[in-house]
């Protein structure tokens, strides 16, 4: 177990560069291919190593902002991932947090490392039981994100139908389960499942391109429909939102073999 002190974490005190939510540094927000050498991590200070248009990155840029934490961030080519990076974290994928020597990966593991260091806002319940019932419906999200890819193959060989069928009864879990809970997944507040899940309904978009079916009806969703309205509303949300245009010509250019890491940036 890692034995981080939250009263040291708070001592993190780095330049904000052109932010005004939180305090973030972009030691390189161009992304970092092999070739490339590691920034220097100064002593004291939180890493993120991210890409822009990752989802999971996403889901602890967002716990990160929320909690209004001081952090630095390293955008990776995930295509040409870096040799310095494999050997922080042999999976290669990120998100990824370092902190002097001490290094934790995978969105769900970041999360929760961050909501036990930095406890307020508390994200995730202390009752064991909601907890493993929030834990429940991120985990099991996949079963949407999964949707995301077969959607746009299901379009050429005539299964769309089918695809959507199966896309809509799964999101209509969550909409159930928001009709129970109240303006957010954590009722009056987010908690944890609001920016787990959040990152692939900011996608939803980019399947509309190819499949206007995978619109989410206000009939049929009122409750995700407010609660999208909402949490666009949210500082942490603005901060790490990218416009439809910007994920459209993303996944484009991921399907065609070049993922353009890059777009946007002068």
């Amino acid at each position: 177990m890692l034995s981080l002190s939250r009263r040291r974490f708070q001592k993190i005190d780095i330049q904000t560069v052109g932010r005004s939510y939180s305090e973030i540094k972009i030691m390189s927000e161009k992304a970092l291919g092999r070739g490339s050498q590691c920034p220097p991590l100064a002593p004291g200070t939180l890493r993120l190593y991210s890409m822009r248009f990752c989802p999971y990155a996403q889901r602890t840029r967002l716990a990160l902002l929320h909690k209004n934490i001081t952090f630095e961030t390293v955008n990776i080519n995930l295509k040409q991932k870096p040799d310095w990076f494999f050997a922080m974290n042999p999976v290669g994928l990120v998100p990824v947090l370092e902190f002097d020597d001490k290094v934790v990966y995978e969105s769900n593991v970041c999360n929760e490392f961050l909501d036990n260091v930095y406890p307020t806002p508390k994200l995730i319940p202390a009752d064991f039981y909601e907890a493993s019932r929030d834990k429940i419906l991120w985990e099991t999200f996949g079963k949407i994100t999964e949707l995301f890819y077969e959607i746009p193959k299901s379009v050429a060989d005539g299964t769309l139908d089918e695809s959507i069928r199966r896309y809509k009864r799964r999101v209509g879990r969550y909409e159930d389960e928001l009709a129970k809970r109240g303006k957010y997944f954590g009722g009056a507040s987010p908690c944890m499942v609001d920016l787990m899940v959040w990152p692939w309904f900011e996608r939803i978009p980019v399947l509309t391109v190819v499949a206007p079916e995978a619109k989410l009806d206000p009939k049929e969703f009122p409750h995700l429909s407010s609660w999208m309205k909402v949490m666009m509303e949210l500082p942490a949300v603005k901060e790490t939102y990218e416009e439809p245009a910007a994920h459209i010509h993303f996944f484009s250019s991921l399907r065609a073999g070049k993922p353009d890491y890059d777009y946007g940036l002068n």
